[in-house]
């Protein structure tokens, strides 16, 4: 069937509100990977007596799902650099969509383990391949902002997952999976109408000739692998996550401790889990101003090229602080025990005007959140302005998987800490500890970030160099 000339369909295909949606639509289905993952850690109790195995031993399946989900993204990253983009987004969608299907109706925990795994394989097309599709939708000069909701879509995905998890899972621990599933589903439906965005389309260097009906055909190769690593601020970029995941890493137990200081403070453990999950959720909302930082990095930036990296170093170390507020300062919880989740809720917010302590915290958090948020846009917009189109998914994927790596040890091993603490320190303030003392992982991504400034001018003009060469052979 074809299109009538100057149909409202015709009019729409290409257009502004068709750009619009894909990038709505992809930027979206960037924070289901996190809900997925967030889901699972304010039912860490629930699952565990569910399943009959210790807590910790879930804690390894939170570390185990970044890990494999970010060494999946680095072949789906691959073949999506080489190929058409749109039906690997669908098939990883729906990959990870029956894995939390899987979920849902483990009876075992091994079961439990292989489903969250295969989810996560799906988990790691979303985010590697849909990023290289939004670089080429975004031009240079407004990729931090955009950068900055496709960052905020993950952060807003994680605190998703940890509310749908503490409220709807705080009497059925499979409710919130089957959710989510559901939800999947209908993301792979969404991708059936995205634009077909071309390779390299948001580059000044190549608008003219891809708009003339040129194609740009460069595609990666393994031997573009060294050429990739030899970007000094590629190497800074992709090594900062190792430290600075770690530390965030470890902040997926932060539900953990204020179900703890719940608990500590003589409610039942139902009312426990919702009031650690609010609070938890309540407490990262300073990751909203990321979009303040991607607005900051692309003002920066339009007046040096080193704009983007200084603006995370600068924000990741100054953030140190006020995690140690946040966890330390002691916080007075009231709420009703036994109620519902609303009431619960409920009683939550208004404490953050009728408890000093807990408004206090909150101040921290959002300070804390708001600092360290700076870096997510800045890193993406990085990634697209130091390298050529088709490396772009690759490069993301490697620094992706560097991130799991970071993630899966933070994740990990600050729950061993807070085994190990646990002599010294009885429960809520083990958890206090342990969390502060992964925060200092911040330092030398602060530093990493600070050398990215230092190279990435030159490699970004070797990159506008390189493809206004490419523009002139195009045909």
């Amino acid at each position: 069937m074809t299109l009538a000339t100057g149909s409202p369909v015709r009019a729409w295909v290409g257009g502004p509100s068709h750009r619009l949606y894909s990038v709505v639509v992809f930027v979206l289905l960037a924070s289901l990977d996190n809900v997925a993952i967030g889901l699972v850690p304010p039912l860490y109790g629930s699952i565990a007596a569910a399943l009959d195995v210790p807590q910790r031993l879930l804690g390894l399946v939170t570390a185990a799902n970044f890990l494999v989900s970010a060494v999946a993204a680095v072949g789906w990253a691959y073949v999506g650099d080489r190929t058409n983009r749109k039906p690997l987004l669908m098939v990883g969608t729906l990959i990870w969509a029956f894995g939390t299907g899987g979920s849902a109706v483990a009876g075992s925990y091994p079961t439990f383990l292989t489903a969250q795994l295969v989810g996560a394989v799906g988990l790691g097309a979303v985010g590697s391949v849909g990023f290289s599709v939004v670089t080429d939708l975004i031009s240079p000069r407004r990729r931090g902002l955009v950068m900055s909701f496709w960052g905020l879509s993950q952060g807003v995905g994680t605190l998703a997952g940890t509310l749908v998890g503490g409220l709807l899972g705080a009497a059925d621990w499979r409710r919130p999976f089957l959710t989510l599933t559901v939800v999947g589903l209908g993301a792979t439906a969404a991708y059936l109408f995205t634009y077909d965005i071309q390779r390299g389309q948001s580059e000044p260097e190549l608008a003219d000739r891809l708009a003339g009906g040129a194609e740009y055909d460069h595609r990666i190769s393994r031997a573009d692998l060294p050429r990739i690593l030899g970007r000094r601020t590629n190497r800074w970029l992709i090594l900062q996550g190792l430290t600075a995941q770690a530390a965030f890493g470890s902040l997926v137990w932060l539900p953990v401790l204020f179900t703890e200081r719940a608990e500590a403070q003589g409610y039942s453990a139902a009312t426990a889990v919702v009031v650690g999950s609010v609070f938890a959720t309540l407490f990262q909302l300073g990751g909203v101003f990321s979009i303040v930082g991607g607005l900051v990095g692309d003002a920066l930036q339009r007046r040096t090229p080193s704009g983007r990296a200084l603006v995370a170093a600068v924000g990741i170390l100054a953030a140190l602080p006020f995690y140690l507020v946040l966890f330390f300062v002691p916080i007075r919880i009231d709420v009703p025990d036994g109620a519902g989740s609303g009431a619960i809720v409920r009683a939550v917010l208004a404490s953050v005007l009728t408890e000093p302590t807990v408004g206090l915290s909150l101040l921290a958090a959002l300070l804390a959140l708001a600092l360290t948020s700076a870096n997510s846009p800045n890193w993406f917009a990085l990634i697209a302005d130091v390298n050529p189109p088709e490396h772009r998914g690759t490069v993301y994927s490697l620094g992706n998987l560097v991130n799991g790596v970071g993630r899966a040890a933070g994740n990990g091993l600050v729950g061993v800490a807070f085994h190990g603490l646990r002599a010294a320190f009885p429960p809520p303030l083990n958890y206090a500890v342990g969390l502060a003392a992964f925060q200092l992982f911040f330092v030398p991504t602060g530093i990493m970030y600070w050398l990215a400034a230092r190279s990435s001018p030159r490699d970004i003009a070797a990159v506008r160099v390189l493809l206004r060469i490419r523009a002139k052979r195009m045909s």
